[in-house]
């Protein structure tokens, strides 16, 4: 899936081997009110406006990997509306409760005494279960799949940015790896989250999980500056150090695509492109939605 200014795309390998792509235009509540593009407050509309973007682009995923055709001939799609909203609360509720609440509650276990202490090991434990998440998962091989798509979207876009040609063999030679990674932005906001929390001290079981679920976004929206940034300016020598754990961490969730995948990941770039009317990398950069 690809991101532009003003459209994103999503392309699909259907079960049949063919390419379907579908394409929809940003109506960006950015674009229309001004007092929204402050600094973290665009961060959250932002991220709030992606996330609902990548919802619908797994739903048409979805939808076309569970396509299949009936004795008629008629393409039949398993997966309904209100299935694929269970399914997006559920994975929703599953990630606040193990990388938001459970750190704070851990934590509040353990022989802490000092707020500065809390936070701290909290920010190291809540970064254990995500790492740990990642590298279980990672054996799964459905998610290998994802992560090879995962690496083709970024493989897309680094040679767009260097101005290479847009084909498998030519996208292939480049890394796996890119700045504007949403791997990244995750490791960001569990850094940035300790300074935060830092503000608030040790509050009760429920003090902990209202502050820890309910600075999400403004924690969330400071990273997006972070990472924003950062996409600016990805070789400055003093950056760079800070940014390269982020990149580190993309080694769990890349894995080397196939050329099939890869033209996918083209696919969907190719119709962003097209959309925007060809943009040069100067002009603008295309976002990763990871």
């Amino acid at each position: 899936m690809m991101r532009g200014p003003s459209a994103w795309s999503v392309a699909v390998r259907k079960p049949d081997g063919g390419i379907a792509e579908v394409n929809r235009p940003i109506a960006s509540m950015l674009l229309r009110h001004r007092w929204l593009r402050v600094p973290v407050v665009r961060g959250v509309i932002a991220l709030g406006e992606s996330l609902a973007i990548g919802f619908r682009a797994l739903a048409i995923s979805a939808n076309y990997a569970a396509q299949e055709e009936d004795e008629n001939g008629n393409v039949q799609t398993e997966l309904t509306r209100g299935q694929l909203l269970f399914a997006f609360g559920i994975a929703i509720g599953f990630a606040l409760l193990l990388f938001k609440v459970s750190p704070a509650l851990i934590t509040s276990w353990l022989p802490v005494e000092s707020t500065g202490a809390f936070v701290v090991v909290e920010g190291l434990v809540r970064v254990f279960i995500f790492i740990a998440y990642l590298l279980g998962i990672g054996f799964l091989p459905d998610l290998k799949r994802v992560f090879q798509y995962h690496a083709a979207e970024h493989k897309a876009i680094n040679a767009y940015e260097a101005g290479e040609p847009l084909t498998p063999e030519s996208v292939a030679r480049h890394s796996l790896l890119h700045v504007r990674c949403g791997t990244a932005f995750l490791l960001y906001v569990m850094v940035i989250a300790i300074f935060v929390f830092a503000f608030f001290g040790q509050p009760g079981w429920l003090g902990l999980i209202a502050t820890r679920v309910g600075l999400l976004p403004v924690i969330a929206g400071i990273a997006y500056e972070v990472i924003r940034f950062a996409g600016k300016h990805p070789n400055h020598p003093v950056l760079r150090p800070l940014l390269q754990p982020g990149l580190w961490l993309q080694r769990l969730t890349t894995r080397e695509p196939t050329l099939d995948q890869i033209e996918v990941s083209i696919r969907a770039l190719d119709e962003v492109l097209r959309l925007e009317g060809r943009i040069t990398p100067e002009e603008r950069k295309v976002e990763v939605m990871a």
